[in-house]
């Protein structure tokens, strides 16, 4: 269903490539699907596919295209699950949210022939679950979710720019984000009128995933449900 584009980068003479799923007829909204620290792999791009075949015109951009480009990895084999946290550890995040506003830009003129799409939402997993925060903290992105978003505990400094609605999904079992993280994040958003907090009881870091053997069924579709709802609210 979908195909490898390039986009311009914000602020330097580069391109990135980025992975776009479309809808069988025009778009009237786009998410853009911020990975994990796996890359651009299957499940990123199911996740793609499943949004157009929802009606949205959905874009991954690979976020580690300084330094990794190309690279998709299983979190399931230990090997390629230290290799992204090698990675993890390379990136700088205030280049990912300008890489974020770069694919905000390339939707709103008409990304690879398709018609210019002004509402733009963004969903983001893991370190892409933080960089969907910062999004709604550094764009004017449409609507904003993030699943077990690393680090959006240290950046709620950040939060009084929240402008458009942001929701989190925030699994309370999560062995990256601790419970004072989680405790923080609650005290730091929970009472933000454009913040929605959603806790997932006993759940772990990744029970969205697409496939593999973090995904827990019953969570992710419930988390999911919650998301298509926010987007059908916030995009149309």
């Amino acid at each position: 269903m979908g195909e490898m584009v390039k986009i311009d980068a914000l602020g330097e003479d580069a391109v990135f490539p980025a992975y776009l799923a479309a809808p069988a007829a025009d778009a009237h909204a786009a998410i853009i699907v911020i990975p994990e620290i796996f890359g651009v792999n299957a499940g990123i791009r199911q996740k793609c596919d499943l949004l157009a075949a929802a009606g949205y015109l959905a874009v991954a951009p690979d976020i580690f295209w300084r330094f990794a480009p190309g690279v998709e990895l299983n979190p399931d084999v230990e090997t390629e699950l230290q290799e992204a946290f090698g990675y993890f550890g390379q990136y700088d995040a205030d280049d990912g949210v300008r890489d974020i506003e770069a694919v905000i830009h390339a939707i709103r003129k008409g990304l690879s022939g398709h018609v210019p799409v002004e509402k733009v939402g963004c969903v983001g997993y893991c370190l892409g679950g933080r960089l969907a925060y910062m999004a709604a903290t550094r764009t004017d992105i449409s609507a904003s979710v993030g699943y077990y978003g690393v680090m959006i505990d240290q950046m709620l400094n950040e939060s009084h720019a929240i402008a458009n609605p942001l929701m989190l999904h925030i699994p309370t079992a999560d062995h990256f984000v601790g419970p004072e993280a989680q405790a923080a994040i609650h005290a730091g958003l929970g009472s933000h009128p454009k913040v929605t907090l959603h806790d997932y009881e006993g759940l772990d870091h990744g029970f969205a995933a697409e496939m593999g053997n973090r995904r827990d069924n019953e969570g992710a579709q419930l988390a999911d449900s919650r998301t298509a709802a926010f987007f059908t609210e916030h995009l149309g």
